[in-house]
């Protein structure tokens, strides 16, 4: 048996924070240890990414993130190894979207938007399934077991 067959798929999922104020105030998100799945080993944030540009395409063999729109809207689709691309919109700053291993994921952002990446693991360019193609193979394998 192969290492794919023998994989325990995890679904993506949209984890909120606390949102903690008032609208005359202001408001403050915190993610705590109760609320992530994973030591956070790397933070990065993406910003100026023009409406027409596609972001990722590509998953992670290890890699598990959280995704955060600090700013404006943010689509992601996935697409996991056992199931149907499902795309997730992520508009306020309190909720993100978890993205496990072995999940391909595509970001189209609206204009001015942040994106906000919580990861388990550092930058590790062999963690990175870059070809679609790849990912499909994978895909067809482990439907097999």
């Amino acid at each position: 048996m192969n290492e794919i067959t023998n994989l325990k798929v995890v679904k993506p999922k949209l984890i909120e924070f606390p949102k903690i104020g008032s609208s005359p105030l202001g408001y403050i998100s915190v993610a705590e240890k109760k609320d992530v799945s994973f030591d956070v080993s790397r933070v990065f944030w993406t910003y100026y990414t023009p409406e027409e540009v596609i972001r990722g395409r590509h998953a992670h063999y290890k890699l598990e993130q959280i995704l955060i729109a600090v700013s404006g809207k943010i689509l992601v689709d996935t697409e996991c190894l056992d199931s149907d691309p499902v795309t997730f919109e992520l508009s306020s700053p309190n909720v993100g979207l978890f993205v496990p291993a072995y999940c391909w994921h595509t970001m189209k952002f609206s204009h001015n938007s942040v994106l906000l990446s919580l990861s388990s693991i550092e930058y590790l360019e062999s963690d990175y399934i870059r070809d679609y193609e790849v990912f499909r193979k994978m895909k067809l394998d482990y439907g097999k077991s």
